[in-house]
């Protein structure tokens, strides 16, 4: 593979900005997509591709000139469209020393000589009245130059990029390397059975159009093409995987002794739903097995996933095993530490906490404890797959909010013993058929039900004063109240509301109850304060960031006030409901959503229509896909490039289907046909997270 800098026109500067993208060599380059795409083409139709102030066209110069201003420099040129529409194009430059000594202009000057013909796109000054002929032009290409054909006047793909690096650029340099022999040597990995069955285009034919397509419909056909050998990779890798954890037993076993579980069940204060008990006896019926445990635990909010995993950590440390807890954030490993020294203190198990804030006295004795045993339950975050974590008899992990985490975490964690129990655990439920695409090697379990008692939460949309008014309400009830802000400190450019700012906008409307403040800037001991104060009703509000989303539980607590709450994705509004409604009175969750889009206004009517996180989880992939759901950009797991797990349902099946079939006729790839797959495969998926062996 030909390195990056090496491609005409980049050099060694240009690499390092690339680097920035992740992107080595041309290979990388060549399968770097682009995230959307213009219609650039003379009287596109409107077919959903052009935000709505974009303006394309191609126009003949009737005159230019430069406009004196006091702060900036100002180019204007005024064309003439295929109508004859005189159209006003508008470029600024500020003002730098530079600027006097060399016309910053004298590029346009020489392109724009009256009577030429130019392709122009850019936005009208004029937002809200699109019949504005002003426009501030972003890019510019006079129509007899040769490369004006791979910006304008077709479907003309946008990129990511990183400061330094333009479309323009990117543009050109995908056009080079579409021509370089790392292109026209690329392997089509697919089998020419599977191309055929399918009614595939080449991978070459591929990966041109899905850069530079000659219409939508080509275009289509490239994504389905690339989306199917995501999916297949991916699918065939989760499928090898799955057979060779089967085939390896783990040289440990459980026995259930019950002087842990038989007490611990007996000072819960309340009984296991059907659903955790028929979950429980799958979790345990997996430890007792000879093969180690692979299993996905999700459920609803509040459905009592930290009690069905204590269980089995408990089940862990009666037969001398160590066990791993790990959490996204520190606010909620924190949360189930204190949950988990509150359950357990009367049964004398040693557990401990590990984070990046940790202090080093603290550090150094929970690594010694990990490292000779005295330790049976550590709960935390990244922090626990550091090299320096050591464990004695480790046996058992659990990985809440496992959404957030990577293979490469879960993998990490792996390393820590040769034989390891896995249980991940999700609040955000995903379809079932999506679950067994993502987490092809767990087997899943569901909880179905909330504990008994628990009572229904009325959602509504209100202003703030209604919101305000409800609040103090309930309080003088002797209820106690969440107020949730989606930003630590104000952003000039997000119109959100800062929680910093508003707590002292808030201690004056509420001046006769108590307040706090959480936030996840704050420290562990602040944290945990807040926490035991709002707990122990001496707190009547508490007002936070997102941190409260997941892992507190106070029955009290009978009103969630999420403010902005247009810009919360469906799983994190349902999260943040699931703090109230925990005990014996009625609760409500009120929205204050004052900038709704239509996207954000269909969220917050749903949200406010159903409690089924099923339901909501389905619908949050529709209106924003995967990605945002799973974490998958923030992890580095399942990053499709081309796929939508969600939209393209239909060709994830084929690809499963397909994987099956596969691995039935070839289970380690040998045949000759299969190779430039099999080497494919072993590039993702055993070079960077040591996932599979075709050795």
């Amino acid at each position: 593979m030909s390195n990056i800098q090496y491609l005409k026109g980049v050099g060694p500067a240009k690499a390092k900005l690339f680097e920035r993208l992740e992107i080595h060599t041309v290979a990388d380059l060549l399968h770097t997509y682009p995230r959307t795409y213009q219609d650039r083409r003379e009287n596109a139709p409107n077919n959903g591709l052009n935000p709505p102030t974009l303006v394309v066209f191609k126009g003949r110069v009737l005159r230019a000139q430069t406009v004196p201003a006091r702060s900036v420099l100002i180019f204007k040129a005024f064309l003439a469209d295929e109508k004859n529409n005189q159209i006003e194009c508008t470029w600024f430059k500020r003002r730098t020393f530079r600027n006097f000594r060399f016309d910053p202009f004298a590029a346009l000057k020489k392109d724009f000589k009256i009577n030429a013909e130019i392709w122009v796109i850019g936005h009208r000054e004029n937002r809200n009245n699109f019949l504005d002929n002003k426009i501030t032009v972003e890019e510019y290409y006079p129509v007899s130059s040769p490369e004006s054909v791979w910006h304008a006047g077709r479907i003309t793909p946008i990129y990511s990029l990183t400061e330094g690096l333009t479309n323009k650029q990117f543009r050109q340099f995908m056009h080079e390397a579409l021509s370089a022999p790392d292109f026209q040597n690329e392997p089509d990995i697919l089998p020419p059975s599977l191309i055929e069955k399918r009614h595939f285009i080449s991978g070459r034919q591929a990966l041109h159009a899905v850069h530079f397509p000659s219409g939508l419909s080509e275009l289509e056909n490239a994504r389905a093409r690339l989306a199917y050998e995501e999916f297949l990779l991916l699918a065939t890798a989760w499928g090898i995987k799955r057979t060779q954890t089967k085939a390896i037993a783990k040289g440990y076993g459980y026995e259930i002794k019950k002087h842990l579980l038989t007490p611990f069940r007996q000072n819960l204060g309340f009984d296991f739903t059907n659903s955790q008990k028929k979950v429980i006896n799958e979790i345990f019926a997996d430890l007792q097995s000879q093969l180690p445990m692979n299993r996905l635990l999700q459920g609803d909010v509040g459905s009592g996933k930290t009690i069905v995993a204590l269980s089995a950590i408990l089940l862990a440390a009666e037969n001398g095993y160590q066990s791993a807890l790990m959490a996204p954030t520190e606010i909620l490993a924190e949360q189930h530490y204190l949950t988990f020294q509150k359950i357990l203190k009367k049964l004398k198990v040693p557990v401990a906490v590990l984070t990046s804030s940790t202090k080093a006295p603290e550090r150094k004795k929970t690594l010694a404890g990990l490292a000779d045993g005295s330790i049976s339950i550590v709960v935390g975050t990244h922090a626990l797959i550091q090299d320096d974590v050591k464990f004695k008899n480790l046996k058992l992990a659990v990985i809440d909010e496992q959404h957030r985490f990577g293979v490469k975490q879960r993998g990490k964690l792996k390393e820590k013993t040769a034989r390891l129990d896995l249980l991940t655990m999700t609040a955000t439920p995903i379809p079932r058929t999506l679950a067994l695409a993502f987490y092809g090697d767990l087997a899943v379990s569901t909880l179905t039900e909330l504990p008994p008692g628990r009572r229904p939460i009325q959602t509504r949309i209100a202003d703030e004063f209604e919101a305000n008014h409800f609040v103090a309400e309930e309080v003088k009830q002797g209820r106690q109240a969440y107020i949730v802000y989606p930003l630590i400190e104000e952003s000039e450019s997000i119109s959100a509301k800062a929680v910093t700012e508003e707590f002292e906008k808030l201690q004056k409307v509420f001046p006769n109850f108590n307040l706090a403040m959480l936030h996840g800037q704050m420290s562990r001991s602040e944290k945990e304060q807040v926490m035991a104060d709002f707990a122990a009703h001496k707190t009547d509000i508490l007002v936070a960031t997102p941190v409260i989303e997941v892992g507190i539980d106070v029955p009290n607590a009978t009103v969630m006030v999420i403010q902005n709450a247009e810009r919360f994705g469906l799983a994190s509004l349902h999260q943040l409901r699931g703090r109230v409604g925990r005990g014996k009175f009625d609760s409500q969750c009120v929205l204050v959503a004052p900038h709704q889009g239509s996207i954000s206004r269909e969220r917050l009517r749903i949200i406010c229509d159903t409690t089924d996180g099923f339901k909501i989880g389905e619908r949050d992939m529709q209106l924003r896909g995967p990605g945002e759901i799973l974490g998958t950009r923030q992890s580095g797991e399942l990053e499709f490039k081309a796929g939508d797990l969600f939209k393209d349902r239909n060709i994830l099946q084929w690809a499963t289907e397909d994987r099956d079939e596969l691995l039935r006729e070839d289970p380690l790839l040998k045949k000759p046909e299969h190779a430039a797959f099999k080497a494919r495969l072993l590039e993702l998926y055993q070079n960077n997270w040591h996932l599979i062996d075709l050795s």
